[in-house]
């Protein structure tokens, strides 16, 4: 990275957030706003701070993924149960342009912290709220993660194979979509809160020119099933469940996973009606290239194991590195399914600088995942690492007007 790379503004800087949330949808969220330039602030309880901080693969005691996930965050400790720490948490919160939470519903209200109680006296208050099950209806009190958002979304039904239980997709999407909505919600509720008046001024507590605020609701279920395509419409119109399908695309076809001669799953999408042509000339089965029947995607659905056997017996006659040249000569989309030590070896990966290289405190080396979406004018960056527990607490106190002997004073009374 040259100097000035290290100097240019991202696309939100000069946006202030706050950042109440553990573990994975409201931390994901304001990491995105993070990394295109928001200055955000994480409050963390200052015994062991987020869990996220000890989950999976651990250096020296702290999760790596942490290094991801926290990373260009300002992180603080503050004891939310204690009315010093709430006072402090709602100043932040009043200065804010967003404030990201992912508590049940009612926590913040109980520390008058609620969207109600920060909107009365900062109209222009944007708040993002990530839950289970929303902020309204007979689930939301109920303890919601991204396995059950994943189940009633719909998510988990349509995944897998017919004949065995529903699976899980090997991450955690339902949070990790929820997050991105929450993104979608905030840019938007920061684009209305501009256009009517823009940002209060929390200083001189001039009200009558603040722009609109609004609080963005975020379910984690209804994130997931905001993903679920024609889903509902076949159901009403058509009494159609979807159901699974392992890795074929129902309705589409074809489009599935196969393997080769040697042990590698290979994914071959010839779902097009001139691609399905290329393709069975490619594999040598000319009779269906020429089937008048196949020409149409309508006409291949009701004979899809056929067409797919006869992909699969191909596949079986190819090493991967000869199935991926010959289709890809005959422009059909074509891919391997990646692992992570694929990826960091991959000319694509390379080519589009995927992955960044830092390094920890003690000097080791750590690569981290490039920020996407990829801007030309403004991009992400990634300014440091997550932070250590408080890291930042003087830091931010200061700029709220507590000295050092108060912050030492709060250090002893266990409020941070």
């Amino acid at each position: 990275m040259t100097e000035s790379d290290k100097v240019k503004k991202g696309a939100l800087s000069g946006i202030k957030v706050l950042e109440l949330g553990t573990l994975i949808a409201g931390p994901f969220c304001s990491r995105m706003l993070a990394e295109f330039g928001a200055e955000v602030i994480k409050i963390e309880a200052p015994d062991n701070g987020d869990p996220l901080r000890q989950w999976r693969v651990l250096k020296d005691g702290t999760s790596l993924w942490w290094s991801v996930q926290a990373r260009n965050k300002k992180c603080i400790t503050l004891n939310m149960k204690s009315s010093e720490g709430q006072a402090i948490a709602r100043r932040l919160a009043l200065d804010a342009d967003i404030i990201i939470e992912n508590y049940r519903p009612g926590v913040l209200e109980k520390w008058q912290l609620g969207y109600d109680d920060l909107k009365a006296i900062n109209p222009a208050t944007i708040m993002v709220r990530l839950s289970g099950y929303g902020q309204t209806g007979p689930m939301k009190d109920l303890p919601g993660f991204g396995a059950i958002a994943e189940s009633m979304g719909g998510l988990r039904y349509v995944s897998g194979h017919a004949d065995r239980p529903p699976v899980r997709v090997g991450i955690s999407i339902g949070d990790s979509v929820a997050a991105m909505h929450g993104v979608i919600g905030a840019m938007m509720a920061l684009r209305h809160r501009d256009v009517t008046g823009g940002r209060w001024n929390s200083k001189s507590g001039d009200a009558c020119i603040a722009g609109v605020g609004q609080m963005v609701d975020v379910a984690l279920y209804e994130s997931v099933f905001n993903l679920m395509e024609s889903l509902v419409p076949e159901f009403d119109h058509a009494g159609v469940v979807r159901e699974r399908t392992g890795g074929a695309l129902p309705g589409i076809v074809p489009s599935n996973t196969y393997t080769t001669c040697d042990g590698e799953n290979i994914v071959i999408a010839g779902n097009g009606d001139a691609i399905f042509h290329r393709l069975m000339l490619a594999i040598g089965r000319d009779d269906m290239a020429s089937d008048a029947q196949l020409v149409r995607n309508d006409g291949r659905v009701p004979r899809t194991a056929e067409i797919d056997g006869a992909i699969q017996a191909w596949c079986a006659t190819q090493s991967i590195k000869n199935a991926l040249q010959i289709l890809t000569e005959a422009d059909v989309p074509v891919g391997k399914i990646y692992s992570v030590r694929d990826m960091m070896n991959d000319p694509q990966f390379m080519a589009r600088q995927m992955f960044e290289q830092h390094a920890f405190g003690d000097g080791s080396p750590i690569k981290l995942p490039a920020i996407t979406p990829k801007m030309s004018v403004t991009p992400g960056q990634t300014r440091w690492l997550g932070p250590e527990l408080g890291q930042h607490n003087d830091e931010v106190l200061r700029t709220l007007g507590f000295d050092d002997a108060e912050i030492a004073k709060m250090r002893q009374n266990k409020i941070i």
